[in-house]
This record gives C-alpha cells, sequence and structure tokens, in this order.
C-alpha cells in the first residue's frame, strides 16, 4: 500500500512492486487481490496496467488495511477456555486493552501519516538487513 501510495497518479504491476518491497511476487498478487476484494485498490489489465489505490492517501487508515488482510483479534472471553471465567482475568484484561489501544492507533493512522515530513518512502532499506550478522556475546 505504501508503494501504491508512491505511485498514485499511474498503475504499478505487480513484478515493479515485488521488487521495490522485496516481496516475492506470488504472495503480493494474493495480498493484492484481497486488497481488491475490500475495495482498498483497484487493477487494470494491459499495457500500462497494474494497481493503484481506490482512494488518496489522506483517506486509507491503517485499520482498513490491517482488517482487510487480518482482523485483530479482541480477546472477549477466556482464551484457555477455563468455564468458569465469566470475566476476563487481569492478564486477558489488560492485553485486550493493549489490543485495542492498537486499533485505536490504526484507526487515526492514514497512509499519508507514514511519510515524513520530506515525502521519504516509509519502507525499511531491506539492502541494511541483508549486512547484519548475528554474533554470539
Amino acid at each position: 500500500m505504501v508503494i501504491l501510495t508512491r505511485s498514485a497518479e499511474k498503475p504499478i504491476t505487480v513484478q515493479a512492486m515485488a521488487e521495490r518491497g522485496q516481496i516475492p511476487s506470488a504472495y503480493l498478487s494474493k495480498l493484492l487481490q484481497t486488497l481488491t476484494r475490500a475495495g482498498l485498490v483497484t487493477s487494470q489489465r494491459g499495457i500500462g496496467g497494474g494497481y493503484t489505490l481506490t482512494r488518496t492517501a489522506e483517506q486509507i487508515v491503517l485499520a482498513d488495511i490491517v482488517n482487510a488482510v487480518e482482523p485483530l483479534k479482541r480477546i472477549t472471553t477466556c482464551p484457555l477456555g477455563i468455564a468458569g471465567h465469566a470475566t476476563l482475568c487481569p492478564l486477558h484484561r489488560r492485553l485486550d486493552q493493549a489490543l485495542a489501544n492498537v486499533e485505536a492507533i490504526l484507526r487515526e493512522t492514514t497512509l499519508a501519516d507514514l511519510y515524513d515530513e520530506n515525502g521519504a518512502v516509509p519502507l525499511c532499506d531491506l539492502t541494511q538487513l541483508v549486512n547484519l550478522t548475528l554474533t554470539k556475546e
């Protein structure tokens, strides 16, 4: 979605997005189908075709994206299935509150918010990750 935000004026192909985001194209194709069904992106076939956002980056909140792909599941009953737990225990109540806080942040953050004031793309520099080595200390 971030890559689509950057090229909002013209469609971008799966191959171009996969290369830029270093994402397997087969996985990205399935993800884009999900986002299309959710009404967040649209596809255009043929020469000059590809995917575009259906709305502006200011109109798409992260909750829209997360809910389309894998909605957050709040804790409403005991995750351990303990029949005697009519209400959530303190641990599960706090975990559910953390999920509520994450949901709130996702609802108030737009794709446009992810860009810094210079308009830099908010993707990690994956080339830096390749150079990381694990050392035993």
